[in-house]
């Protein structure tokens, strides 16, 4: 495979990849992991210098979770 094809077939990966995450849905590698999109709610701490109270505000965030097959593969590492 030369290398224009194989970063066209990545470009075209990570496009789905992009627009299920974003579209709300999760996306699992088989034997590899899930993606998805998780919302991290907004919370207030404690500046740890100045004392002062800060809010973060609410966003998006992307998790993965590993499967248990790479899980098994990392006890024997």
């Amino acid at each position: 495979m030369t290398k224009t094809r194989a970063e066209e077939l990545l470009n075209a990966t990570v496009a789905v990849l992009q627009k299920e995450l974003l579209g709300g849905k999760s996306v699992q590698l088989q034997n590899f992991g899930t993606l998805e999109m998780t919302r991290k709610n907004a919370r207030t701490v404690v500046h740890p210098k100045t004392k002062e109270l800060t809010t973060i505000p609410e966003k998006m965030q992307l998790s993965f979770k590993v499967s248990n097959t790479i899980k098994e593969e990392l006890k024997n590492v």
